[in-house]
């Protein structure tokens, strides 16, 4: 991004916390990134990282309680944290719109589709009901779906998976929004519907300038999609990076581990090892580790990986990493240039 680019979206220091009956679950704690008008950023990270709960604490989708949302969500410089529900209310499906992860439980099964997708013209746009309806039909055929104007009639159980998708997609879209928040949009569809899916937000952020905040833990889909990562881990964020320089040189070891578990036809005859793995789990919200969270799996731990957070070193305009590696390897380049 140039230097004069202002970001649409500015999250600074947010904590998501859940008080429950065993104790404080802090889904996600302390995290920094910004989005930029027409782009995409993938969100990554094994499940239970607090990738969609970020996603949620930015449209205050969250009950609170037991919900806790602190820290700064600036849309558009507006600290979103600041407002009334009804001015959240006014955001929320018009500027900021969310794909959810499961279309069949987040589509309303007694309503008819193009009910559900007309909503938000209604509410937003001052649309009557004929109009609302005619523009739900158009949203249809937008994304791709024959038929729109019968299939706005049908109930969400008689879509396909890929279908419920893209009418999801379509409500996402009804109102023009500045930023989706895309919840692992391709979850549970075969390849081929992932591929359409995946063509279809391109082909509709390049044509209406919209940025995508794209969650999922499939490098693949991110490769294809964004053009800068955000890498989450047990609620940090632990490397950010334009696409091309996480791919060809990731920095934190949790990185270089999702990169190497992504399945490679001939790796195995290439380079006569198996298929790399992380051993273990993410850790519990409830019962982090202390140092570096990802110490108790990595395989290039220090003792001091094991008693002292790491720092978030800014490797260049673009890139940061927080490792003990990193911050020690710049220590050693700032004290050689200093003699």
């Amino acid at each position: 991004m140039s230097e004069q680019a202002k970001p649409l979206l500015e999250i600074k220091e947010l904590h998501t916390r859940f008080h429950t009956l065993d104790g404080i679950v802090k889904a996600v704690d302390g995290i920094d990134f910004e989005v930029y008008q027409g782009e995409t950023l993938g969100l990554v990270g094994e499940s239970g990282c607090g990738k969609s709960v970020t996603a949620l604490s930015i449209l205050q989708l969250l009950p609170c309680p037991p919900a806790e949302i602190q820290g700064r969500i600036l849309f558009e410089g507006k600290n979103l944290l600041d407002l009334d529900q009804e001015d959240v209310r006014k955001i929320r499906g018009n500027d900021i719109s969310m794909i959810f992860q499961e279309p069949m439980t987040s589509l309303n099964p007694v309503l008819r589709i193009g009910e559900q997708i007309s909503e938000s013209a209604k509410v937003h746009k001052s649309m009557t009901r004929q109009e609302a309806w005619r523009w739900a039909v158009e949203m249809l055929r937008m994304v791709q779906i024959p038929e729109p104007g019968s299939r706005s009639r049908q109930y969400p159980h008689k879509f396909s998976g890929g279908m419920r998708q893209r009418a999801m997609i379509a409500m996402a879209l009804s109102c023009n929004p500045r930023l989706i928040l895309a919840d692992e949009p391709t979850t549970a569809l075969d390849v081929t519907i992932q591929a359409q899916i995946m063509t279809l937000l391109q082909r509709l952020k390049d044509d209406f300038k919209t940025a995508i905040v794209l969650i999922t833990h499939d490098l693949g889909v991110i490769a294809e999609m964004a053009s800068r990562v955000v890498v989450m881990y047990a609620g940090k964020v632990v490397e950010e990076a334009p696409i091309k320089e996480l791919f060809k040189d990731p920095r934190h070891p949790y990185t270089q581990g999702l990169l190497g578990s992504i399945p490679v036809i001939g790796r195995k005859e290439q380079t006569g090892r198996r298929l790399q793995e992380i051993p273990g789990i993410v850790p519990s919200p409830m019962e982090t580790p202390l140092g570096c969270r990802f110490h108790p799996r990595c395989h290039k731990v220090m003792n001091r990986c094991c008693e002292q957070e790491p720092p978030m070193i800014h490797l260049n305009e673009h890139r940061r990493v927080s490792c003990w590696l990193e911050a020690d390897s710049v220590v050693k380049e700032s004290q050689a240039g200093s003699r």
